[in-house]
């Protein structure tokens, strides 16, 4: 199934100009990855239209005094940064339309898409838009989402990819909206 940049446009109204810079590499990567049924596209759009702002951020926002929660502790360690203060915590910022986060994730993210590990060294490729929308498949493709989408389980793909359930209201309005969209059933003939 593929979608529309006027389906991508209903679902996302604020990704504006965006909508078509990213519709063709979505359309791409959800194939790609099996994301491939209406049910699966819409749970995808929802989370991805959330951690992206509807398509407006490849890069996590955030200071350098924000961006250093990464660099060292325990959520440091807990996404594979070195322990030490070295900036880790900005090189290996949350990016693409998921928000791969950390060295650990940046590594097998970089395996997958490319079997080496050179998102290591450039990082910012995930900020193309290819490499944006196939990250976030791959993301998506790797924690099993597929399946909780085909049951519905919303707030279990919420939690697999962001830990909690921050931003549910507005995840829940994208998917609404995304489902509304692609969901619809078909007219009687």
């Amino acid at each position: 199934m593929l979608l529309t940049e006027q389906q991508l446009l209903k679902i996302f109204p604020n990704a504006r100009s965006q909508a078509g810079v990213f519709i063709s590499v979505l359309d791409s990567a959800m194939a790609h990855r099996n994301i491939n049924t209406p049910m699966r596209i819409a749970a995808f759009l929802a989370q991805v239209g959330h951690e992206s702002g509807q398509l407006q951020y490849v890069r996590e926002l955030g200071s350098d005094q924000y961006l250093n929660k990464y660099d060292t502790g325990a959520l440091a360690a807990r996404l594979g940064n070195t322990p030490e203060p070295d900036g880790d915590g900005q090189r290996y910022r949350g990016r693409g339309l998921i928000q791969i986060t950390g060295r650990h994730n940046y590594r097998e993210c970089s395996r997958g898409l490319f079997g080496d590990e050179r998102l290591l060294d450039v990082p910012e490729l995930l900020e193309q838009p290819r490499w944006a929308a196939e990250s976030a498949a791959w993301f998506w493709e790797q924690n099993g989402l597929n399946e909780l989408a085909d049951r519905d389980q919303f707030n279990s793909i919420t939690r697999r990819i962001n830990g909690g359930l921050n931003g549910l209201q507005d995840r829940l309005q994208l998917w609404a909206r995304a489902r509304a969209v692609l969901c619809q059933p078909s007219p009687a003939r």
